[in-house]
């Protein structure tokens, strides 16, 4: 019981607490309302990322498998959602820089590794949803979606680390830091990447 709760609460702080140093950035007094929420949308999708291995790999106490697979997928699309509104919120406030960084063409290195973070994110979705119609054996499809989720991961991670935004740094990288450790823990512990036994 001890350790449940542990687990509840540190994954709660690391979710939550980046959100509230990033609400006490003094940076923010001088922004617009649609480049903060653009800010935020950021931070959640920081958040979200650390949920998804930690669902696909079932490792938060109380959730059957089922369930489990049920909230991979509701926190997938909210994080859709989260990187749509992030991307969107940019493009209102500066919509040179986000063409620019669509277009790999932006001189701010943090802009590309993003970008590359959000189309791989895009794809893992795709896959997700259209899993039925695409009637990949499921070893391959498994290793499709988490290694397209893998790059959203390191891809996003480095992107937040880059950036001097919204986030505060020290909980900015303590949230990143949970986010590679459960990715990896994840991985090595599913094998996505054997796909020789039978579906």
């Amino acid at each position: 019981m001890f350790r449940s709760l542990l687990i509840w609460a540190t994954v709660i702080a690391a979710v939550t607490v980046p959100l509230i140093a990033a609400a006490r950035n003094p940076l923010l007094a001088w922004r617009d309302p649609v480049y903060i929420v653009a800010g935020f949308a950021g931070v959640l999708s920081m958040g979200l990322l650390l949920l998804q291995p930690l669902l696909a790999g079932r490792d938060l106490p109380g959730l059957l498998p089922l369930a489990s697979r049920r909230w991979h997928r509701r926190v997938g699309i909210t994080l859709i959602i989260a990187l749509v509104v992030h991307v969107g919120g940019l493009w209102i406030t500066s919509p040179p820089d986000v063409v620019d960084a669509l277009l790999l063409v932006s001189p701010t290195p943090f802009s590309a590794w993003g970008v590359v973070a959000m189309w791989a994110a895009f794809a893992a979705a795709c896959l997700g949803i259209f899993r039925q119609r695409l009637a990949l054996r499921y070893r391959i499809w498994r290793l499709g979606h988490t290694g397209l989720a893998a790059i959203t991961i390191v891809g996003s991670v480095v992107h937040a680390m880059l950036i001097e935004g919204t986030m505060e740094t020290m909980t900015k990288t303590a949230l990143c830091v949970l986010v590679l450790l459960a990715s990896v823990r994840t991985l090595a512990r599913l094998r996505v990447w054997d796909i020789r036994r039978r579906s």
